[in-house]
């Protein structure tokens, strides 16, 4: 067993409180040795009866009593019983110790002990002898410790315990006896009682008492119980005549006494006497003298023998009637105590009763004080109650005219949204129209390239001054930026790892002469040593730099992001479908698309450098949805799309809708299902009306909550107008906060007509629009 496991004795004792301290001492000498090991004394629980009390004289029905009596008597009796745990605990002292009730039911005491051995799974049981008894003779308890030692389980170690000492179970000639380890029988020694107050319990208390009970009339405290009055006045009555025969006894024996003392003599001398006078008779006379004798010492033996059994009979009746006057006087104690009690608690009542009134007495006092003050400050309340209501009438006379005064700023701002949206478009429509006058006029230029010296190439990019060299992302590219005929151009170096003839060279740049697009970066020219090729000027960088800016809150909105996609489509739908033969980018990525100053987007990257074998159009297309998800939000390296992270990513920047359905063509051009440019370019665009649409709603018909064009706006405490619905809804969850973050100070809503009205002019308006 391990050292740090504790051992669990079990100790099953009774209510005698003698043989329970000395079961429980031989348990603790017995095991005082072991340092772990914990005390479980096993009891019988107290279940006192709903139908009959137990008293002196036996078991009486309850029905005699009333149910204030009996439940004072079973409290009573309960009490003993914790007390006398307490003193089993108290006994073990720093042993740790605890009590386990068991329950008893009509099963005999030696099954339930064989069903709590198993139950418990107990190794080590020490057993007192009054355990057994309370519900059974001395005989039964011995055949029942028998049953438990002969039906124990092999793990089980008994010890029963009697008299302060260990026994064991024989069988001799058919009888069980208990004996110690010297062969005395220490259970019929137990087994004939000649204490006095045993036998007067077994004279008055009934045989068929319960095994708790029973330990009750057993222990010294536990005999006390609480009897009514009329069994008390039978008490009474029956002492009063032995005490009238105590008296009538004790006059007679003074008599008695008186008349022996004068005629006493030696019962012996006289027959001595007699005997020597009858010498001179015969041997029969003298045997007829002697049987009478004989006769004579018999008789006074019997009187003698019937005197000691009156005598007898007369303790027995004096030691039962000091057991009931002792237990009357410990009732009487017990009654006192409690009227002792009831009485300071009454007077306790009394003097708070009395302190409460005076206070009652007092606050009355106060209030007819307070009283007249309260009628003038009444009279006071409602003279500021009057000015208050034509303040009030005053205030919604100024709220009238605020909120006319509101509307028709709202028409106002109505109107000057209106006339930015045609300066917006206007403006777009005029920066188409110079991009194409530009392209134009490529265009019309002969396809062949200008050829560039290396003096002009040194002197525009001022000796390849690392001051005007150009970053791609966060590296340093080989693209200088220069300065040619006052025009500001890009020049970037061909990689001496190509290795390209000059027939090569020459046929290349044939080839990228005639690729012309509004978006594809134009070549300008070239020059053959050092061989480099001279680009158009992109002022606003690359797309990657202007997305980067835009993480930073900066640059491009998202109606500018769809209007990028379509071009990028444009351009490179232009190369795929080139003739007389398609060109394969492989490249399309935001560091290869390039900005103007009006924010227009040119495809770089597909000059002298050739695309793998594995490259196609379905490349490409993979590019794409890449790119569109790098414009959603802002970088491009996603691995997975988790939807969740992937909104809270663009936040508030895009429109929900828009955005779902850019993410959706993304994909889907990611999965190459069957997704061609004029597709995509032609759902790009039909992305971008909807997004249009959403500009023209004004933000002030929107509701907070729901995000939408109201209905039937109400206004709120704090002063904003929402969609009566959700504002409901908002305010039965109980929040105390708006949706804008503003307390509420109640839960008023008034209905914003004028808003109604302007919602529903716009909606008229909108419908003749798109008619």
């Amino acid at each position: 067993m391990d050292a740090t496991q504790t051992e669990k004795i079990y100790v099953a004792v009774g209510y005698d409180v003698l043989d329970g301290f000395q079961t429980l001492d031989w348990a603790l000498k017995k095991w005082n040795s072991h340092p772990n090991i914990s005390i479980i004394i096993l009891h019988v629980k107290y279940n006192p009866s709903n139908h009959h009390v137990y008293t002196l004289l036996g078991k009486l029905p309850a029905k005699g009593a009333c149910e204030e009596k009996l439940e004072r008597i079973r409290n009573y009796q309960q009490n003993i019983i914790n007390n006398l745990l307490s003193k089993y605990i108290a006994l073990c002292d720093k042993v740790p110790a605890e009590t386990f009730e068991v329950e008893k039911f009509d099963e005999p005491m030696q099954n339930l002990t064989i069903d709590l051995i198993h139950g418990l799974g107990i190794t080590k049981l020490v057993i007192g002898f009054s355990f057994m008894r309370p519900s059974m003779k001395s005989k039964d308890a011995m055949n029942g410790l028998f049953y438990v030692h002969q039906h124990k389980p092999d793990f089980c170690e008994l010890f029963i315990i009697c008299g302060g000492k260990q026994v064991s179970p024989r069988v001799k000639n058919d009888e069980i006896t208990m004996e110690d380890d010297s062969g005395v029988k220490v259970a019929k020694m137990r087994d004939y009682k000649t204490n006095f107050r045993y036998w007067i319990e077994r004279i008055f208390c009934d045989k068929t008492i319960d095994s708790n009970q029973g330990c009750s009339s057993r222990s010294s405290t536990s005999s006390e119980s609480h009897i009514d009055q009329n069994e008390w006045e039978l008490y009474i009555r029956e002492i009063d005549s032995y005490f009238q025969e105590l008296l009538s006894l004790n006059m007679e024996e003074g008599i008695c006494g008186q008349d022996n003392d004068d005629s006493y003599f030696s019962p012996i001398e006289p027959f001595v006497q007699q005997l020597k006078n009858s010498d001179n008779k015969s041997g029969a006379e003298k045997f007829k003298i002697l049987r009478d004798k004989l006769k004579e010492a018999y008789d006074t033996i019997q009187v003698k023998r019937k005197e000691e059994k009156e005598n007898l009979e007369r303790h027995a009746k004096a030691e039962w009637a000091i057991y009931v006057s002792n237990l009357r006087e410990e009732e009487l104690e017990y009654l006192k105590s409690e009227e002792v009690t009831r009485k300071e608690e009454v007077k306790k009542e009394v003097n708070t009763e009395k302190e409460q009134i005076q206070k009652i007495r007092m606050n009355i006092e106060d209030n007819e004080q307070s009283l007249g003050s309260m009628e003038e400050l009444q009279l006071e309340l409602q003279s500021k109650l009057h000015d208050s209501t034509l303040e009030v009438s005053e205030c919604e006379t100024k709220f009238e005219n605020v909120m006319a005064e509101r509307t028709k700023m709202l028409m106002e701002i109505e109107e000057l949204s209106r006339q930015r949206n045609v300066l917006n478009k206007r403006i777009m429509f005029f920066k188409e129209k110079v991009e194409k006058e530009i392209c134009n006029k490529l265009i019309t230029k002969s396809c062949c390239l200008e050829e560039y010296t290396e003096e002009e190439i040194i002197m525009a990019t001022n000796n390849f001054s690392e001051y005007l060299r150009l970053k791609s992302g966060r590296n340093w590219s080989n693209v200088y930026r220069g300065n040619i005929n006052n025009s500001n151009v890009a020049i970037k170096m061909i990689d001496p790892t190509l290795a390209l003839s000059r027939k090569d060279f020459q046929d290349k740049l044939m080839f990228l002469g005639n690729i012309r697009h509004p978006h594809l970066v134009a070549v300008l020219g070239f020059c053959s040593d050092p061989k480099c090729l001279v680009f158009e000027y992109m002022h606003n960088g690359t797309l990657e730099e202007a997305l980067l800016c835009k993480t930073r809150r900066r640059v491009i909105s998202y109606q500018d992001c769809i209007r990028i996609a379509i071009e990028v489509c444009s351009g490179l739908g232009f190369l795929n479908t080139f003739q007389p033969r398609s060109i394969i980018h492989c490249r399309i990525s935001p560091s290869n698309i390039l900005l103007n100053k009006n924010l227009v987007a040119k495809v770089a990257g597909f000059d002298l450098h050739g695309c793998n074998e594995e490259c196609n159009v379905e490349s490409d297309m993979k590019a794409i949805g890449v790119l569109l998800l790098h414009l959603l939000t802002g970088r491009g390296n996603w691995v997975t799309i988790d939807m969740i992270a992937f909104f809270d990513e663009i936040g508030d920047e895009w429109p929900l809708d828009v955005a779902r359905e850019l993410l959706d063509l993304a994909i889907r051009c990611i999965s190459n299902e069957e997704m061609s440019i004029t597709r995509v370019m032609k759902e790009l665009n039909s992305i971008k009306g909807k997004g249009c649409d959403s500009i023209k709603v004004p933000n002030i018909f929107l509701c907070p909550i729901l995000q939408k064009v109201m209905r039937n706006p109400h206004i709120a405490a704090d002063g904003y107008s929402y969609e009566l619905e959700a504002i409901e809804e908002w305010l039965d969850s109980g929040n105390e906060i708006s949706p804008k973050s503003l307390r509420l100070d109640n839960t008023l809503l008034f209905p914003n007509h004028n808003l109604r009205s302007l919602i529903q002019y716009w909606h008229s308006n909108r419908s003749a629009t798109k008619k």
